[in-house]
């Protein structure tokens, strides 16, 4: 070792991520006679996957360096005050938001709300986020958000394909001034279910409605226009086509709504409500219905529903895990939606309240109308007069004037209108005088002085009103109280602390849930969310201002490639489910291009749902595999499959280890089967916490890969979002990797855009980088072997009293172990929920129930946990087991123990009691719950009444009381 290296601070951060101390990781490996844990993994890891070492990822950087090393790359970027548009601006946070919500774990380690009793407070804020939008849009239902606007889009029309589409053609009519990555989206989507998207004026698509389903508007346009729809969408309804509305919800303050516009549909991004651009995400986008589609609608919804005493209780209703039900037939593959960051657009509602709202929707706009005025003074007028914050200038120097402008820090876009070139100037929230006299001096030329012939008195006395009185907002809107209380910050504050405190997340407790890999979110990974040379980031500025960023992108696009055995990386979907649907559009495109047409997709029973989902999207048809008793594909079927389907295999998608949590040594058959019929190997990456370090993928067969970095690389759930599904391919499908229209993509045939912004969700890739860097490719591997222990033992503690399901050679599993509960439901009248709600009196949040089998547990402790959180945890369920067992002796009733209860909020333990079984059991079930006693905000809620009676929007005040 050199002297350098002997000075250097130790690179710790592996010994922190991973949850074992030595003395408690060598008590477990005696569980399995192993001393170290390269034996144990040597015992689990099937032979044929095992790599020999790490893969080489560099020296592992302690958290100060790793942070130092970031910094370098944030100081390649050069922000600028950004007035591009193209539906990402400048929004301001507020610091009581961004300090107690965005960079507190009570909020950012939470898992999505399936279990609705514990997670009453980000439901709460969800609810907000529906109720925002549904209010703004003037529409009546909303979801819980969506990924980026350009995908809404996509939904949108495949919503209203499935609602309209048998009656109606195979048409879907888009105005043609929409953004260019909505469009390249919707061709992306269209293309693989054979509709044809036609693109046009909004005023003539009513004319070639014929055999159209659908049609997308802009309120504005995307080039800023504020034409009147109403007649358009009234044209379109007399053709029996349903219309959507791309909008933005800033500008909904000031003009009437899109539902009293006629439009059936409205969405858009709520960037703009606070959240920082990025470089393009992550960005919660908003979708509104009417009632008519709510059980069409994608992503999951919040509903008002009852608990057991009748108080009121939220819970998602009707889409929730839709696609592991409808499989196939699922309106959407979404899974991850974009939870955190609605929540934080729905904090900025509530905080701001409808009356700042106005305000700042009015100084946008104003802003805007000065730049216009004094643009006309110029005589360099706009195109058009009425707009919110988006101008269009016709103008022949569209180059010089963009470049004039970048020259004094104003970031300005250069466009093409109806009549040749234009410059598009958008103003937002962060707009000052100052970038309104810099685009006036861009417009002046090089002698346009230091006013550029303007003056910015003289314009803002001149302006004139830029929105008709015919498209002017009359309607109120936030007019619940939970819009007008929280205004001042300790307020504020107290209101989400208030929330905070009704959920479990991973700052109280583990959350052991199989699939879903619950680790820790080192703080050190989140700090740089922050910086502004990252979160200023417009995703579509110059090239030579985000130098920084887009380094680092690609470092970590290498540093996945290396760490899985692929040859090339894509950034661009923004959730897991999407990365699913990029890797079959990659093997769809290949196959093109060598002229092939095939449209088998042949996968395995057991897979997660959104698997068929994603290929029913990507235009291929689903044809079923069968298990094994094991949970493994059925090599034999699989054959059988691909010899019935011979000529048309395309495509095989499987899940390894498998979505039952074995490790199969047949990966290299399965595989050789797929390839030898013509078809590519689509490996989901959800269970990749079981194989980084140790094994790799893109060297064992796959072809394509999804990568769940909101699972094994660390960036938070954040309440069900944001996550990042990266896809990693093999070197014959480099070049058809998803592309972007705004980007230079290097004579890539590419496979479409999936994404609105190029590298997805961008800003926590920062999040990813620095796990990476500071765990080495060493601590990746300890990662992987100590996840694989830690289940393993979990597995072993409760197999006497909870059957383990699925098991491979020796008796091992993987990351994760499936135990079953079905039994009980014969010998004590209990389910697997009646476990999941009673594990809530222990605080903890439960296993992943009734999935991939019915009425079991499948448990993922990660390496994140210590062992005493690991036996905390199994104390728990073996207590569980021994109140089963009073159940069962009858020492308890069927209908009336503390699992059929359960859980049991304050209130009912302290007020009139009359149970078989006393308080003390109820709310104390182990003596050492006392000292930090987590209590359930409300009792078991109703999932039936909730759906018979939906509601998602805010209740009433008087149904609270």
């Amino acid at each position: 070792m050199s002297a350098r290296e002997k000075l250097s601070p130790p690179a710790e951060f592996a010994d922190r991520h991973c949850g074992l101390s030595p003395d408690d990781q060598a008590a477990m490996l005696k569980e399995f006679g192993c001393d170290t844990l390269e034996e144990f993994g040597a015992k689990v890891l099937p032979e044929s996957i095992r790599a020999e070492s790490a893969p080489d990822l560099g020296p592992a950087l302690s958290e100060s360096d790793a942070l130092s090393a970031l910094r370098a790359f944030a100081d390649e970027n050069r922000p600028a005050a950004n007035m591009i548009g193209l539906g990402y601006a400048g929004a301001e946070m507020p610091a009581v938001i961004r300090r107690a919500m965005l960079e507190n774990p009570a909020w950012y380690t939470a898992y999505t709300p399936y279990q609705a009793e514990i997670s009453q407070g980000r439901l709460e804020m969800l609810l907000n986020f529906q109720t925002m939008v549904s209010d703004l849009t003037g529409l009546p239902a909303a979801n819980a958000s969506l990924l980026d606007e350009a995908t809404a889009a996509a939904e949108a029309m495949t919503l209203l394909r499935r609602a309209n589409g048998k009656n109606n053609g195979n048409k879907f009519l888009a105005d043609d001034s929409l953004f260019p990555q909505t469009l390249a989206v919707l061709r992306t989507r269209a293309e693989p279910l054979g509709i044809e998207l036609i693109l046009g004026p909004p005023d003539s698509l009513a004319e070639r409605g014929d055999g159209a389903f659908g049609a997308l508007l802009g309120f504005p346009g995307g080039d800023g226009v504020l034409r009147d729809p109403a007649p358009a969408v009234a044209a379109l309804k007399e053709r029996g086509v349903a219309s959507a509305c791309a909008t933005d919800p800033l500008a909904l303050a000031m003009l009437r709504t899109p539902g009293e516009l006629g439009f059936d549909i409205a969405l858009g991004s709520s960037q703009r409500f606070g959240l920082p651009m990025g470089f393009g995400g992550p960005h919660a986008a908003f979708f509104a219905f009417r009632e008519n589609y709510v059980r069409f609608a994608p992503g999951r919804m919040v509903g008002v529903s009852r608990d057991a005493k009748g108080r009121v209780g939220y819970r998602l209703a009707l889409q929730a895990r839709e696609q592991h039900i409808r499989r196939e037939k699922a309106t959407s593959n979404i899974c991850t939606a974009q939870a955190l960051p609605a929540m934080l657009a729905a904090a900025y509602a509530v905080y701001h309240g409808p009356r700042r709202l106005k305000q700042i929707a009015a100084r946008v706009n104003g802003m805007a109308k000065v730049v216009a005025s004094g643009l006309r003074m110029m005589n360099r007028p706009p195109r058009d007069s009425f707009f919110f914050d988006t101008l269009r200038i016709p103008a022949e120097d569209a180059a010089a004037v963009v470049s004039r402008a970048e020259r004094q820090g104003v970031n300005l876009l250069a466009a093409h209108g109806p009549s040749g070139p234009e410059v598009g100037v958008s103003a937002d929230e962060l707009t000052r005088p100052e970038h309104a006299e810099v685009v006036w001096r861009a417009f002046g030329g090089e002698q346009g002085g230091e006013q550029g012939g303007a003056d910015f008195a003289r314009a803002a006395a001149d302006c004139a009103d830029s929105i008709p009185a015919g498209l002017r907002r009359e309607s109120e809107f936030l007019s619940h109280p939970t819009f007008n209380r929280h205004h001042t910050e300790h307020e504020m504050l107290r209101y989400l602390r208030r929330l905070a405190d009704k959920d479990v997340a991973l700052n109280r407790s583990m959350i052991p849930l199989g699939s879903c890999t619950m680790k820790l979110n080192a703080a050190t990974e989140m700090i740089p969310l922050t910086w502004r040379a990252f979160a200023d980031a417009h995703p579509f500025a110059p090239v030579s201002q985000t130098g920084g960023f887009r380094r680092l992108v690609a470092d970590l696009a290498d540093l996945l490639a290396r760490a899985t055995g692929f040859a090339a990386v894509s950034m661009q979907p923004n959730a897991g489910a999407q990365g699913e649907y990029a890797g079959l559009l990659a093997i769809r495109a290949f196959q093109k291009s060598r002229g092939e047409s095939r449209e088998a997709c042949l996968i395995p029973k057991s897979a997660h749902g959104t698997n068929p989902a994603s290929a029913t999207m990507a235009g291929m048809r689903v044809v079923p595999v069968e298990i094994d008793e094991h949970g493994q594909i059925l090599a034999s079927d699989l054959r059988a499959k691909a010899a019935e389907h011979a000529g048309n295999v395309s495509a095989a998608m499987l899940t390894f280890p498998s979505t039952c949590g074995v490790f199969g040594a047949k990966l290299a058959e399965i595989c050789a089967i797929v390839h030898d019929a013509g078809g590519q190997v689509y490996m989901d990456g959800a269970n990749l916490n079981a194989l980084v370090g140790a094994a790799l993928p893109g060297r064992l067969g796959p072809d394509v890969m999804h990568i769940n970095l909101h699972k094994t690389f660390c960036i938070p759930h954040g309440g069900g979002g944001p996550g990042m599904g990266p896809i990693a391919a093999a070197a014959h499908l480099a070049d058809f990797l998803p592309t972007h229209p705004l980007e230079e993509n290097g004579g890539a045939a590419g496979c479409g855009t999936v994404s609105a912004a190029a590298f997805g969700s961008p800003l926590i890739l920062l999040i990813s980088w620095l796990y990476m860097r500071m765990m080495g490719g060493d601590g990746l591997r300890r990662a992987t072997l100590t996840a694989l222990l830690s289940a393993n033992y979990v597995a072993r503690k409760l197999a006497d009293s909870f059957p383990l399901q699925y098991s491979g050679a020796g008796g091992f599993v993987a990351h994760e172990c499936v135990m079953d509960a079905r039994g009980f439901k014969k010998t004590a009248g209990l389910t697997v929920e009646d476990i999941a709600k009673r594990l809530m009196d222990f605080g903890f949040h439960a296993p992943t129930v009734s999935w991939p089998l019915p009425g079991a547990v499948m448990i993922e402790p990660t390496e994140s946990e210590c062992k005493a959180e690991l036996d905390r945890f199994c104390d728990a369920m073996l207590a569980i087991r021994g109140e089963i067992a009073k159940v069962e002796s009858g020492a308890w009733p069927r209908g009336d123990n503390p699992l059929a209860k359960a859980p049991h909020p304050a209130e009912d333990v302290i007020g009139e009691w009359g149970r078989a079984y006393g308080r003390e059991e109820a709310a104390y079930p182990l003596g050492w719950v006392r000292a930090d006693k987590y209590w359930p905000p409300v009792g078991r809620i109703d999932a039936a009444w909730g759906d018979r009676n939906l509601a998602c929007s805010c209740p009433a005040v008087g149904d609270y009381e």
